[in-house]
């Protein structure tokens, strides 16, 4: 029988074994190997009649490691290398991919998108138009980061993990504890007619753990998971975080969740903690405020949108404390990069301004649509040989700018609920409709925190709850959350996003009873 340390070792040398060396090796060379590349195919696409021609170079690194109590379930490297062509002819898009990275291959594969492009001409009935976007000749831009996911030993990252467990099932009714660190490094380069030629590194990070007590006695089970969500950032995002001290109190929050009081149906007063906070934001505002899905060009995974065309710049979608951007330079975001997959350099850009819908989310070819002659700069691609179309910014709630704490917000409440950490949800396909639930609930009487709550959801449509934000924190309570894999689009493609706010307070929001 192997025993763990030799079971991680071995893991080690396979992963030395196996690794990519030709990707590695292309992308620590100088930029002119890749741009040697690149210029063959767009001098082949332009050959096969291309007006605009772009390429990406791409490698993808993953390391999935996974605990569940004290073993080691499952450890994942994963390396994956290859590029993609994408090209207009006769005002109609066509796209190739293959990972074979050579001249000759980055010329076959362009004529290829060529005369894919001719073949979807047949049921084109809407030239393609982009939107212009300054040249960007020797761009690059990397995450920040202090310590590189990837250079660090394994076994310190298993240690941790199992060390959380270990915490967790100290505490008593504990029944048993999971937890992962995932780690993503996507190296770009991006190459087009325009006269672009961009490299970006981007890493992103996620550590978790979710505690479950179970009641024998009443086969009831309650969970808590970690609150702190990922983050685009290296190592050191994982050694800031208290992990064990909020293992423990997870654990004790689940266990006492069996004895909490339980939530009365009916109007309440909502304050909703970040952690909970984020994933209304991407349900309500991140995926509505899509111009595909308004359009509706795109209907997967999400739906459409309520948010209709003729709404822009009319619709009052919340209440004058509601700000929201959309932004792909804010500093530790997931989707956070320095260009996009059009080689348009990102930026920041309003969606709702004093409550009011003012803008969507945007590509280079669908700018045109509403009469914007800029991309906001959200094309996202997956994988070297998916197709890029327009992915969700990071899309956050501006806090207050005066110094408002989250002490103010439950002191300045007579009768309501805090909630904390994100769970399950349910949601329309035009996005309105929706409930949300979390996981821990406290009960508010009279300015202070009383009991711990349980079984409880809130209730409402996207503009009625917007509305009803009567209280916002200030930046001393804003945190980031976010989904590190969020779907979209058929075939299916993944991307991850992060959503900042502060803690926020709605007015008579219906509250339900879960149990019920």
């Amino acid at each position: 029988m192997i025993d763990r340390r030799e079971f991680v070792q071995s893991m080690i040398a396979l992963g030395a074994a196996t690794s990519f060396r030709p990707a590695a090796a292309l992308f620590a060379a100088p930029n002119q190997e890749l741009k040697g590349l690149a210029d063959a195919a767009l001098s082949a696409a332009k050959q096969a009649g291309a007006s605009y021609a772009d390429i990406r170079i791409n490698r993808y690194r993953n390391q999935f490691i996974f605990t569940r109590d004290r073993r080691v379930q499952n450890i994942v490297n994963t390396e994956d290398f290859g590029f993609g062509v994408r090209v207009i002819v006769d005002g109609t898009w066509g796209f190739a991919s293959s990972s074979a990275v050579t001249k000759d291959d980055v010329a076959r594969i362009a004529k290829q998108a060529a005369g894919i492009a001719r073949a979807n001409k047949i049921v084109n009935t809407d030239p393609v138009k982009l939107a212009p976007v300054e040249p960007f000749p020797d761009a690059e831009w990397n995450t920040p980061v202090k310590k590189d996911p990837f250079e660090m030993p394994l076994q310190p990252k298993i240690d941790l993990l199992l060390q959380i467990n270990e915490e967790a099932l100290k505490v008593k009714d504990a029944t048993f504890v999971q937890a992962f660190m995932l780690f993503v490094h996507e190296k770009k380069f991006f190459a087009s007619s325009d006269g672009s030629y961009i490299t970006q590194s981007l890493i992103r990070s996620y550590p978790n753990f979710a505690v479950t007590s179970v009641d024998r006695a009443t086969n009831r089970f309650y969970r808590r998971a970690s609150l702190p969500g990922p983050m685009g950032m290296g190592y050191e995002y994982i050694e800031s975080l208290p992990l064990l001290a909020e293992v423990k109190q997870a654990a004790e929050e689940a266990v006492a969740m069996h004895k909490a009081k339980p939530a009365v149906a009916g109007q309440k007063t909502l304050i909703l903690h970040p952690s909970n906070l984020w994933l209304t934001i991407h349900e309500s505002v991140g995926h509505p405020t899509e111009l595909d899905r308004a359009l509706g060009y795109e209907a997967n995974f999400a739906g459409t949108s309520f948010l209709t065309t003729d709404k822009l710049g009319k619709f009052q979608f919340g209440s004058a404390l509601c700000n929201m951007v959309g932004d792909k330079t804010q500093e530790k975001a997931m989707a956070t990069c320095g260009y996009d997959d059009d080689g348009v350099k990102t930026t920041s850009f309003p969606i709702i301004k004093d409550g009011l819908f003012v803008d969507y989310q945007t590509t280079r070819d669908q700018a045109h649509l509403i009469g914007q002659k800029a991309s906001h700069g959200c094309s996202y691609a997956d994988n070297w040989s998916s197709v890029p179309f327009q992915r969700m910014p990071n899309v956050s709630l501006l806090p207050n700018e005066r110094n408002v704490t989250e002490q103010d917000i439950i002191g300045a409440t007579d009768d309501g609920i805090y909630v904390k950490g994100d769970s399950s949800y349910s949601i329309d396909h035009q996005r309105y409709n929706f409930q949300f639930s979390g996981q821990t609930f406290w009960e508010v009487k009279n300015g202070k925190i009383t009991t711990q709550l349980r079984d409880v959801a809130y209730q409402s449509n996207t503009p009625e709850f917007w509305k009803a934000l009567d209280m916002i924190g200030g930046r001393a309570t804003y945190e980031l959350g976010g989904a590190f894999s969020d779907g979209k689009g058929q075939p299916t493609q993944s991307n991850s996003v992060s959503h900042g706010c502060p803690v926020a307070r709605f007015a008579k929001v219906n509250i339900l009873n879960t149990a019920r």
